[in-house]
């Protein structure tokens, strides 16, 4: 019965509005499989085990991808949240549907692209598209829809549901979910999304195309972040092994010709690529036509370096050019030009830094990291990198030389005012339908409103603040504020304007 109800209401539509919202979802759904399937190049294999596919799935999501998988799927969650809409079904189902719309079609073609040379499919991007999908339906519901305005006004005017305890139960889970969302945070920052598949290099990347012309004597690698002591003691020439322990996972010394030993016998050995040059004092010398790779992918560095989130990096390095671009690459654990793990480089005179990070992409270069004028002489210099949190610090030949850079910090303003949206317009959401429950109770209201918005931007920034060791900006929480106040105060002038429509046209 409910299904023939269903197709007589979808009879009965209005045939002059029912084609725009037909036309949106299948456009969508086309540009859903062209921009996630093309160029179509399918490749099926004679025997293929759900292993295999499970392993297929082993890939990063970055915010270039997070912000086009949002992007795509928003139009889909709007045509298919109107047409639901003018079939009168309920808001619950509606959200429902969509989330498995969404869902459902992101993970075909997730599952298509495991056979596409071309494409990488990833977990995250499941998620991704079927936020893309809530967010369209939540933007029809703010723009061109009033269900959600008079799902407020009832429960607003329901004596069963605004009670003091209820109103309060609802604000303990607004306040746990602001804890949840603000959780989440903390991995934007994080080095489990490395690849076990790239080789350790020194001097290039793989492909030949970013030389660096200079001289390196050392590399020593930790798997943790090395104290500001232990610093000292290792610029002051004392054993790496002895200063760092069991968290040093690799350590070659430079100084002589030929293959290179990982002295803590854990990675594979440095081998020269091209033309081997002679000897010099100052250590292996690199240039366009020799550098030096691990004869294997350096997998166990990766591997522990992703168990902990936290690395040391100490070479002694002499720049033969004070004028380098590319950046020129000087250590890097990458695959290729374009996706790497970390690279230490010289961009001009300037140290460039890249590390692989949810937030900072698959290149590690969406937030820009550097040191100026490390390379203005062609001396050599001990540089010693520490990563934790979202904190860098670089120290150069001396403890007191000390740089500091957080990710978040350096985070660009669109990427950042994406995320807030993200983060705090569902809050605001919830917070107009909380404070509509309270509103007969008009000092227990404005309290729920005043805590409701500046909590959740204070909780998130106080865990950033804890966990990433990034300095208090007044900035982020304002702008979460913002988003949270404005979401919240729009939808309550939106309800207030239909409810004083609704009273003109009962005159």
């Amino acid at each position: 019965m409910k299904r023939r109800k269903i197709f007589s209401q979808l009879s009965n539509l209005d045939q002059s509005v029912l084609p725009g919202d037909f036309i949106l979802v299948i456009l969508s759904i086309l540009v859903v499989l062209v921009a996630t399937l093309s160029p179509f190049n399918f490749s099926f294999p004679d025997t293929f085990s759900l292993p295999e596919l499970v392993a297929s799935f082993d890939n990063s999501s970055f915010f270039k991808d997070q912000v086009n998988n949002v992007l795509l799927f928003a139009p889909l969650g709007f045509g298919f949240a109107s047409l639901l809409e003018r079939i009168k079904m309920k808001p619950g189902i509606q959200f429902l549907a969509v989330i498995l719309v969404s869902a459902g079609l992101s993970f075909t073609v997730e599952a298509l692209q495991v056979f596409l040379p071309s494409r990488t499919p990833t977990p995250a991007d499941i998620f991704n598209n079927t936020i893309g999908g809530l967010v369209g339906l939540i933007c029809f519901y703010f723009w061109n829809s009033q269900s959600f305005i008079y799902t407020l006004i009832h429960r607003g005017n329901s004596r069963s549901t605004n009670s003091i305890k209820q109103i309060t139960l609802f604000f303990v889970g607004y306040i746990l979910i602001s804890f949840l969302i603000s959780i989440g945070w903390q991995h934007t920052t994080n080095l489990s999304n490395w690849s076990l598949n790239y080789p350790l290099l020194i001097g290039n990347e793989q492909t030949g195309g970013r030389p660096w012309q200079g001289y390196v004597s050392e590399v020593s690698i930790a798997n943790r972040a090395i104290s500001k002591n232990e610093v000292s003691q290792v610029l002051n020439h004392q054993n790496d092994s002895k200063t760092i322990g069991k968290s040093l996972v690799a350590s070659y010394d430079l100084t002589g010709k030929g293959s290179y030993q990982d002295r803590t016998g854990q990675l594979p050995e440095l081998l020269s690529q091209g033309l081997s040059p002679d000897k010099d004092e100052k250590g292996v010398a690199l240039s366009s036509n020799h550098w030096l790779k691990t004869r294997e992918p350096a997998t166990f560095l990766s591997e522990r370096i992703r168990e902990t989130s936290q690395f040391t990096i100490i070479t002694t390095v002499a720049t033969a050019d004070t004028d380098q671009t590319g950046p020129a690459r000087i250590v890097s654990l990458s695959g290729d030009s374009l996706h790497r793990n970390f690279t230490l480089g010289q961009q001009g005179s300037d140290l460039d830094l890249r590390i692989r990070t949810p937030i900072t992409g698959a290149n590690g270069a969406d937030t820009k990291l550097s040191i100026p004028g490390i390379f203005a002489d062609t001396d050599p210099h001990q540089i010693v990198i520490t990563y934790s949190g979202a904190t860098i610090q670089v120290y150069v030949d001396k403890s007191q030389n000390a740089y500091s850079l957080n990710l978040l910090e350096l985070v660009p303003k669109e990427q950042k005012i994406f995320y807030y949206g993200l983060t705090f317009i569902p809050l605001g959401l919830c917070l107009a339908l909380l404070t509509t429950l309270a509103k007969r109770k008009l000092s227990f209201n404005r309290l729920l409103l005043a805590s409701g918005i500046l909590l959740p931007s204070l909780i998130l920034e106080s865990i950033l603040v804890n966990d990433s060791g990034k300095s208090l900006s007044l900035k982020s929480l304002l702008l979460g504020i913002l988003f949270t106040a404005g979401t919240t105060l729009i939808l309550r002038w939106r309800a207030s304007m239909v409810l004083r429509k609704a009273a003109l046209n009962r005159l």
